[in-house]
């Protein structure tokens, strides 16, 4: 609706106030049936309108008063019609500009109606920053469409490198009850740098707020976002279903990137030289996936990137996003799938991102009790709202489209599951029942995952919990929260603490490692040794062992061994394969000299024949989740601290493990066994001295008569000091 040209209006604008730019800058019908062009301009000098069609100047506007405001009526026109607005300014350059006031609005209301109501397949296509074309208005002129979603502002400026990050030059339109602002910006490239600059209900100027929806940003520690070159769809990795599924093998090298490995003097690896590497190296050594720390935008090295801030953009601290489109590819090239970390958990509360983004609390919860997360100094997101779960569906959506990933690993589902997670009584809120779940988080998760079974075929969606929530990987239609795979954490807390005991004491600590057999198939398992068991004094994984520098090496074979062969997928964090002898530290690469060293190395080459192992037999992958892929056949030796079980294929193949951990060698060892086979062998040994162990293994053991653990036949065998040995039927002659 078009305002007359006022005082009021005139200040409101100057002083960066005005709600409704359009009703009076722009292309506006006068009252004697001619057109009326008005432009408010801060430093120019004088203004002329010029026919975008012909090139011939209308009119010169007329400057009002001592304002920055110019207005003028056009020769008669019978109809709207696109122009220029040609510019001398007050240093002396003429420019030629298209008036972004002068183009109707783009964003069409059925988008903003699936907005508001939280359903909008795709809302990273509607807000943030998007190059375009308009058909109508200055349709001549290429720019960019901003939008943002601010309700609760007064007024909200779109300022950059285009603009001299002046609040009063680009007002945008409000699209009402929406509460989305947008505008097109014609002459704004791929590239330039923005940010919102909003004024509150109270009146007051917030500081410049980045893109919540930025695609690209500023290398730390700048925090402008960048516009990104316009989505485009790709085609998806053929066979990312099949190499997710729980019947395949799923091995996976957890990896934080920036401290992977050194390149240069830069102080981070750009994409090409980590796709040049990474994904041959994990291939190299069997692993079937990468999981990457979270590679979205954060302000905060020290994070690690789980205080995200870009739940849009991969970070710039790999170089542009195009870059990661080429790495996942790359991995793809080599057979390799890419799970990222993702953070809907949480957020910092860094001034230029989403704490109180148009003064109110937008994206989190007001009330501390529900908005504050007390362990990480973090706000929550406030998942009661329709447009924040659409900002987070839409961002994990993102992930996945764009860049082709096959996966998502969720973290810190725990505390999204729980209103008193981490929270001392008194000091939570109830749900509507009175409970403790967060009945909305846990909506939010379900619609999440069947989101993602619609809408991304293949991809798998995996949960950080911790705690004992029922029905984490059961589908949705079952009452379950829809996750493809759940870290066993208990399985990780009770193995660790075993393993760190020394030998001599393990016998009282034995059920330590059986207990993970009670639950094992509850839920669909991933066994991890993750980044949190190598931080924060917790020490490396060799140093986690007992006992002389041998043992120590000899126990970490063995606990391999014995999670290689366990059910349950595995992950590993980098430096653990080839037994780092310093906790990880994120400002340093990984200490890859250590491979020098034969100990060093046979522990990589361990870890490279049990993936090997592992991806080749399907009596250790296939039946991962299920209770028939197990059974135990020496659960209770504490005294001996010996285990032993097999793994079957549910296809009539087997296999068995053993697991002496103790650093005396149980020699004839009367083991009971499965099947009908006349003798068995040794398929692999920890205690091979390719592997840096001793040498104590076997040879075919022939079956005899003789029972033992509860079965006719037996095999006689060797097991090596704190070794794990997998034997495997003879059947026939292997090549």
């Amino acid at each position: 609706m078009s305002e007359a040209i006022s005082e009021g209006g005139i200040a409101a604008l100057t002083g960066a106030r005005h709600g409704d730019p359009f009703a009076l800058l722009g292309l506006h019908p006068g009252a004697d049936g001619r057109w009326e062009v008005r432009a408010f301009l801060p430093g120019a000098r004088e203004v002329s309108v010029v026919d975008a069609a012909g090139g011939q100047t209308l009119v010169a506007l007329q400057r009002h008063a001592d304002s920055d405001f110019f207005s003028a009526a056009v020769p008669r026109r019978r109809n709207a019609f696109a122009y220029w607005l040609q510019v001398d300014w007050s240093d002396g350059v003429r420019t030629r500009l298209a008036d972004p006031y002068a183009i109707a609005p783009l964003i069409p209301d059925e988008d903003l109606h699936y907005l508001h109501e939280g359903t909008h397949r795709r809302p990273y296509l509607v807000l943030g920053a998007h190059p375009a074309r308009p058909a109508h208005g200055a349709g001549f002129a290429e720019g960019v469409r901003f939008a943002v979603w601010a309700p609760n502002a007064t007024r909200v400026s779109v300022v950059g490198d285009f603009n001299q990050w002046d609040g009063r030059r680009h007002p945008m339109r409000s699209r009402g009850a929406s509460g989305v602002w947008e505008l097109f910006m014609p002459g704004v490239r791929v590239g330039d740098r923005y940010k919102f600059e909003i004024r509150d209900r109270s009146g007051q100027v917030l500081p410049q707020k980045a893109d919540p929806y930025a695609r690209a940003a500023e290398l730390r520690p700048a925090t402008a976002s960048r516009v990104a070159p316009a989505c485009r769809e790709r085609a998806l990795p053929a066979d990312r279903a099949r190499r997710n599924q729980r019947d395949q093998p799923v091995s996976i090298y957890e990896v934080h990137l920036p401290s992977w490995r050194k390149f240069g003097d830069a102080p981070f690896a750009d994409w090409d030289a980590l796709a040049a590497t990474l994904p041959h190296y994990a291939a190299d050594m069997g692993f079937t996936h990468l999981e990457l720390l979270p590679v979205a935008e954060h302000p905060f090295d020290g994070s690690w990137g789980y205080q995200s801030l870009g739940l849009f953009a991969p970070s710039a601290r790999f170089g542009a996003p195009d870059g990661f489109v080429r790495f996942v590819d790359a991995c793809h090239e080599r057979g390799i799938g890419v799970l990222a970390d993702w953070v809907p958990a949480h957020f910092p509360a860094d001034a230029h991102g989403l704490a109180r983004f148009d003064g109110t609390a937008l994206y989190e919860y007001e009330d501390p009790r529900e908005g504050f997360h007390r362990d990480w100094n973090t706000l929550i997101y406030n998942t009661r709202r329709n447009e924040v779960r659409n900002f987070l569906t839409g961002s994990a959506l993102y992930w996945l489209d764009t860049f082709g990933l096959d996966g998502l690993r969720v973290d810190a589902v725990a505390s999204m599951l729980y209103r008193d997670y981490s929270r001392p009584a008194g000091e939570w809120i109830p749900n509507e029942h009175g409970g403790r779940e967060n009945l909305e988080a846990i909506g939010w998760m379900r619609t999440l995952n069947t989101l993602i079974g619609r809408d991304a075929p293949g991809a798998i969606c995996v949960a950080e919990e911790s705690t004992a929530f029922p029905g984490v990987t059961a589908p949705v239609h079952h009452g379950g929260l829809g996750y493809h795979y759940k870290w066993n954490m208990g399985w990780m807390n009770d193995t660790l603490a075993y393993i760190r005991e020394d030998a001599v004491h393990r016998r009282w600590h034995h059920d330590k490692m059986t207990f993970g057999l009670v639950y094992a198939f509850s839920e669909n398992f991933i066994l991890p040794i993750s980044h949190d068991e190598v931080v924060h004094g917790k020490g490396s994984m060799l140093q986690k062992m007992p006992g002389d520098a041998w043992q120590r090496f000899a126990n970490l074979r063995a606990y391999y061994g014995f999670m290689w062969g366990h059910p349950g997928k595995k992950l590993l964090f980098m430096g653990q394969e080839f037994a780092q002898d310093s906790e990880w530290n994120h400002d340093v690469p990984l200490p890859w000299h250590l491979l020098q060293d034969a100990r060093h190395a046979g522990m990589q080459r361990w870890v490279r024949a049990l993936n090997a192992l592992y991806a080749a037999t399907p009596a250790l992958h296939r039946k991962d989740c299920e209770a028939d892929g197990f059974e135990w056949l020496v659960g209770d030796d504490c005294d001996q601290s010996v285990f032993a079980w097999v793994r079957r294929d549910g296809a009539g193949g087997e296999i068995v493990v053993i697991v002496n951990f103790t650093p005396v060698p149980r020699l004839g060892y009367q083991l009971g066994v499965p099947g009908a086979a006349a003798a068995w062998r040794e398929r692999l040994n920890s205690d091979d001295p390719q592997f840096g162990g001793s040498g104590v293994g076997n040879t075919a053991l022939a079956c005899e008569p003789l029972a033992a653990h509860g079965r006719d036949r037996s095999v006689r065998l060797d097991l090596p000091p704190l070794g794990a040995i997998f034997l495997e039927p003879i059947t026939e002659a292997r090549p």
